[in-house]
């Protein structure tokens, strides 16, 4: 369940024979083989998968997967193609419109993101069906913790936007005389719109990479995602 195969793979070894990950690693298979619980083993590692440590350039920070059934596949914010799209990604949507004049797709699957060098990482990577933050304590934190550990030591500068205080809290360690720092509120319908609309998180980051020699996100969604 727990495997990687690109350069995070080698980097998060030493974090993966920590007594703590051990012992979570068991809980999750508890989990998985007693209760319903997402994403899909295939997929908690997702993010990662996705994006490389050498090819991250942004960071987008989530809490934890989404707990309805067929939504989650291991991409902060994002759902699997069909599925209805959250109220925080519809919000998610009409800021880039309104930032970069991108038209809303008609789905809600971000992994075209992470393929562009945009980590989507979640604080904790899985949840019991239908219980929100049912997964939080055990052990994930510690471990996301040190996935931004290492993009924070990377010497290529990179944006982390950070939306609500819970992402603010946790990447608060980030080096902000390196890296960009995009804060707002949360895009949910309770805080969007204190702040998170009109941020231009996405123009924001795009002028960084340009400034430090990146080739800047290409933040259009194809209109026929594929399957994850």
């Amino acid at each position: 369940m727990l495997t990687i195969e690109n350069d995070w793979k080698t980097v998060l070894q030493q974090e993966k024979q920590k007594e703590y990950f051990q012992e979570l690693e068991k809980e999750i298979e508890r989990e998985y083989e007693q209760v319903h619980v997402f994403p899909e083993r295939e997929h908690v590692l997702a993010a990662m998968e996705g994006t490389a440590l050498s090819d991250t350039k942004v960071v987008i920070l989530g809490q934890d997967p989404y707990h309805n059934e067929g939504q989650a596949h291991g991409y902060s914010f994002s759902v699997r193609p069909h599925v209805s799209i959250p109220p925080s990604l519809r919000n998610i949507y009409k800021e880039l419109e309104h930032d970069l004049n991108i038209k809303k797709p008609n789905h809600g699957c971000l992994q075209s993101w992470a393929a562009e060098g945009v980590l989507l990482l979640n604080d904790v990577l899985t949840v019991r069906a239908h219980e929100p933050h049912s997964h939080k304590g055990i052990g994930w934190e510690k471990f996301t913790d040190a996935v931004i550990r290492k993009v924070n030591e990377k010497e290529q500068p990179v944006v982390f936007i950070l939306w609500g205080k819970h992402a603010q809290k946790k990447a608060d360690f980030v080096d902000r005389e390196r890296h960009l720092v995009l804060e707002s509120s949360h895009p949910s319908p309770f805080a969007a719109h204190r702040g998170f609309f009109g941020s231009r998180p996405f123009s924001k980051a795009n002028e960084f990479l340009n400034v430090h020699g990146e080739s800047p996100v290409n933040w259009a969604l194809p209109v026929n995602p594929e399957e994850a």
